[in-house]
């Protein structure tokens, strides 16, 4: 959740710090926090809220120092206040730490019995405090770090600096992602390669249970057990991770917009086009052919990816489909046929119950494939197979166009499963290669109605309750449009089948309740715009979102039409997702609402 950089620098530290604090500022943005050394001693500089905050307490109170730390908070143990608030110290250690420590309490008390006093509600202040006492112990940093670790219980990325070690830092993980970066007589930490792309493009991932400890000369590792490991080191593409909004207003609408280019990247690697073949060597032993069943999990957005998924795996490879919320699997302890398929979807790779799912497949004798747009990422690592999307930075902490290209992927691999299969011909795999060819020109249409779905916006951002109904593919989308309404405006808004309108929703609508309804041109458009007359009948307002001929088909004046271009069923799901993503944004933007870094939410969810 939270972001994490330490850099052991050639000169002052701190603006570096900051400026990579923005680019981690999706991970967290509750409070920041850095940490330098000034002669052998540790200075701190911490504010609440949002990063410009510590920006202003910076400029009144610099700090100097060629090492240091540096973290952006979203909270899970104490308020965002400045107390809570990372980098946490004693006069001997600072620590900033992403995760949480399960076990916090047990220790906290522990320490409490010896007459600690803590200055923070949080769980990370227990971990500074043990380091601390095996500091006063004798034990030198490493050894004092080494034998804390063992005692620490949960998911946690950590990123230690000493009191007179100017040329020391440690890190340390399990359960959370932590990347080393490689200068010239400099070395970085970072939670991610993109909080580390202004400094090298030479990266270290390190291993779950790894510890580094850093010097200006480089990096030693160690493994859980303390022995020490090499890790390969990775050379990243020039410019890879920059993040800028350009000329938009926020990311997110930024990221909407990139969605014909990201979308057209993302089909152009599984799609031969001289052939109009899917193809997949990423996927290496895994066979379609024989399998009986497909698992697939994942969380929130990347979740309802895998259930527009269901329907194109079930439809066009005739192959049966359980989809569960990671959340939930976890715990369900499903029993597995050995010898099966799990699907994990994550944007990050990193998100910490569908990491958990993964685990959990895989004791149970299942192959792992993931779609993750990070590929370096735990998930990604700990998969047989890897499909990855080809998105860039999201930023914006609602996922755009993450969705579509993971969208993009799970329909290329549902038509490739169904050619392996024998169930799909190679005349419909050829028109859908065509059709996917296409929708970069289908989302430039789409998106020109971005106008049109901003005046639309203005009645909709006085909403209290807003219904959104679907049927076959499109039932998952009005999920996700009522969860990006929800995630960035706060209206409270309920996705629905549209066939279980009758079974209890049709209780809510009056004249004061819009009901988005997405009906894409297929077989079972007629019994959505009979969906739609049952709203109009009780004097709902309607928002449709389908192609002329579903407007037409209504036969009503006081509709509110969004009109897409003819799409085929096979794809519309891809291209519908733009205008539920607009119509989220631009209600938020006339409700004066942080688009960009809505409350509560973080983009990375790596604690349970």
């Amino acid at each position: 959740m939270c972001g994490i950089i330490g850099i052991l620098g050639k000169h002052d530290v701190a603006a570096d710090l900051v400026d990579s604090l923005k680019r981690l500022e999706y991970r967290g943005y509750d409070s920041a926090g850095i940490a330098t050394l000034d002669n052998g001693v540790l200075e701190r500089r911490r504010a609440a809220g949002k990063l410009r905050n510590l920006e202003n307490v910076l400029r009144e109170q610099p700090l100097p120092g060629a090492s240091g730390i540096g973290h952006t908070r979203w909270a899970t143990h104490g308020k965002p206040t400045e107390d809570n608030a990372h980098p946490h110290a004693t006069d001997r250690v600072a620590l900033v730490h992403n995760g949480i420590i399960e076990n916090f309490r047990e220790l906290r008390a522990e320490l409490a019995d010896e007459g600690v006093r803590f200055e923070s509600e949080t769980d990370t202040e227990v971990v500074v405090r043990l380091v601390s006492r095996e500091l006063e112990r004798g034990h030198p940093p490493v050894r004092a770090v080494a034998n804390v670790l063992p005692r620490l219980r949960g998911a946690f990325a950590l990123g230690f600096l000493f009191a007179g070690e100017d040329d020391l830092l440690i890190g340390a993980r399990h359960g959370a992602p932590l990347a080393l970066g490689f200068g010239d007589g400099e070395m970085f930490l970072g939670s991610d390669a993109l909080a580390l792309a202004p400094f090298t493009d030479d990266l270290l991932y390190l291993d779950e249970g790894d510890y580094a400890v850093i010097t200006r000369a480089g990096a030693e590792i160690y493994d859980a057990a303390g022995f020490q490991v090499a890790r390969q080191r990775q050379r990243l593409a020039p410019g890879a991770f920059v993040a800028d909004k350009g000329n938009y207003r926020h990311f997110m609408v930024k990221e909407i917009w990139e969605q014909p280019e990201v979308v057209g990247r993302t089909v152009a690697h599984y799609l031969d086009a001289s052939a109009n073949r899917f193809q997949f060597p990423e996927l290496g032993a895994i066979d379609f052919a024989n399998l009986q069943r497909l698992t697939i999990c994942a969380c929130g957005t990347a979740y309802l990816a895998g259930y527009v998924a269901r329907y194109w795996f079930e439809r066009l490879a005739r192959l049966p489909v359980d989809i569960d919320v990671a959340s939930e699997f976890r715990y369900r302890e499903a029993p597995m046929t050995p010898g099966g398929l799990a699907l994990f979807i994550s944007q990050s790779g990193e998100t910490a119950d569908t990491l958990a799912s993964l685990r959990y497949a895989r004791s149970q004798g299942q192959s792992i494939l993931s779609v993750v747009n990070v590929t370096t990422s735990t998930i990604a690592r700990e998969s047989d197979a890897v499909a990855p999307t080809f998105a860039g930075p999201e930023i914006g902490v609602a996922s755009t166009k993450a969705f579509t290209c993971q969208l993009s992927v799970l329909l290329s691999l549902a038509v490739y499963a169904g050619r392996q299969r024998g169930v799909l011909s190679e005349a419909e795999e050829a028109r859908i290669a065509d059709l996917m060819m296409g929708l970069p020109g289908q989302f430039s249409e789409a998106l020109k109605l971005e106008h049109d779905i901003e005046q639309m916006s203005r009645d909709l951002s006085r909403a209290r309750d807003v219904l959104y109904l679907g049927r076959g593919p499109a039932f998952p989308l009005a999920l996700e449009g009522a969860l990006k309404l929800k995630e960035i405006s706060y209206i409270h808004a309920e996705g629905y089948a549209a066939g279980e309108l009758k079974h209890g929703p049709i209780a809510l609508v009056d004249e004061d309740m819009p009901v988005i309804v997405i009906a894409p041109r297929d077989e079972l458009m007629d019994k959505t715009v009979s969906n739609i007359q049952e709203v109009a009948a009780r004097g709902g307002r309607i928002i449709l979102i389908g192609d002329g001929d579903a407007v037409r088909q209504t036969g009503l004046d006081n509709v509110a039409a969004l009109t897409m271009p003819d799409i085929d069923p096979v794809v519309a799901p891809i291209v519908y997702a733009a205008p539920i993503q607009l119509l989220a944004y631009h209600v938020a933007v006339f409700m004066g609402k942080d688009v960009d870094q809505p409350r509560n939410l973080a983009k990375s969810v790596t604690v349970e």
